[in-house]
């Protein structure tokens, strides 16, 4: 599935991310597209380079599947946004005529 580039630059996979790719090819689950969690100002996981660079080698800190979607997210050095409930929490929330708030906590 993920193989090293033949021009000199790599994904370096972490020992947990390795661990992790083993699990996706032995549920048959390698051969779906890859999308790729990393740094919006660059083509690298590193944010202080910006835009397009041609020789560098990314990490890849998690790998996982979004079966929704039908791809598999490698995720470099970043935070990336929880999912959201069904139901959002501003729906248990209310102010009254007196602004007293509920449903906050």
């Amino acid at each position: 599935m993920l193989k090293k580039s033949t021009e000199g630059r790599q994904a370096n996979f972490t020992t947990a991310a390795k661990k992790q790719v083993k699990k996706l090819e032995e549920m048959g689950l390698d051969k779906l597209p890859i999308c790729i969690a990393k740094t919006q100002f660059s083509f690298t996981d590193d944010k202080n380079i910006v835009g397009a660079p041609t020789d560098f080698d990314i990490e890849i800190q998690d790998v996982r599947v979004s079966a929704g979607a039908g791809f598999i997210v490698v995720q470099t050095n970043i935070m990336v946004m929880p999912g959201l409930p069904k139901v959002p929490a501003a729906n248990k929330m209310d102010i009254d005529n007196d602004g007293v708030i509920t449903g906050l906590f």
